[in-house]
């Protein structure tokens, strides 16, 4: 499951936010810290993964000591399917 989140959150930053289909994301690469996102494109992020993902993301945790890179919103995901 880790790697399938991995995957479409992965392929919905580099090719929609991003729009570099070819780049590789880490999955601790910064995404809010770094600038690489930002909060425009932090809330389309959170809207893919309530629509796609079926998740809800509170307001309060869209900053980066939750949402900063791949790794800490997979776990995210992953603590609201066992909910």
């Amino acid at each position: 499951m880790d790697n399938e989140l991995t995957k479409k959150l992965s392929g919905f930053i580099v090719n929609s936010i991003l729009k570099q289909p070819t780049r590789t994301l880490l999955l601790t690469e910064p995404l809010i810290s770094s600038g690489l996102i930002d909060s425009f494109s932090l809330v389309d992020l959170a809207v893919f993964v309530e629509e796609e993902l079926g998740v809800h993301i509170d307001d309060s945790e869209l900053n980066s000591s939750t949402f900063d890179n791949l790794e800490q919103l997979v776990d995210l995901i992953k603590a609201r399917y066992s909910e």
